[in-house]
């Protein structure tokens, strides 16, 4: 949301409420997907993807979406099994795709994680003053997984150590 307010017509706040009421009205939640195109290696500093990977991404959704594919539990969603991503790297791109390069792409870095959502708690409760509780709760319950995940497997969570959906 913080992307995208200069392009919000109502109030960010009560485009907020508008969204959790809309989920709360349906039977089934629409797939909401997250990719971070610009994720660097800790160590090295490059990037963890090539640009045509998108495609790979793209095509995992559509299939994610009519539920030809399934995913692992992380603390902060759904992500790719690595198997999925593996065979879908071959069929679209005819690229080999390492294990290597998937935990790589998928460890949970919980510390920037915890950081992330006080940056967004702190934007939303300093410029956004009819901000939902909702909102905060959400991310608070994030933060509590992110945290448990973080007492279980340190504060960089391989994707290795989430289960199946």
């Amino acid at each position: 949301m913080m992307s995208v307010q200069d392009f919000v017509s109502i109030p960010l706040g009560q485009s907020i409420r508008n969204n959790l009421s809309f989920r709360k009205k349906i039977k089934k939640a629409p797939c909401i997907f997250g990719v971070n195109y610009f994720l660097r290696d800790l160590k090295t500093g490059e990037f963890l993807n090539a640009p045509r990977d998108k495609h790979v991404w793209v095509k995992w959704m559509e299939l994610r979406v009519h539920g030809d594919v399934g995913a692992l539990k992380a603390p902060t969603g759904l992500i790719p099994k690595y198997d999925d991503l593996r065979v879908l790297f071959q069929k679209v791109l005819s690229k080999d795709y390492r294990k290597e390069d998937y935990i790589k792409q998928f460890t949970i870095r919980v510390p920037e994680n915890l950081a992330k959502i006080e940056r967004v708690k702190s934007f939303y409760r300093e410029k956004v003053s009819d901000a939902p509780e909702e909102l905060f709760q959400i991310l608070d319950q994030q933060r509590e997984r992110l945290l448990k995940a973080k007492e279980l497997f340190g504060g960089c969570v391989s994707p290795e150590n989430f289960e199946e959906e």
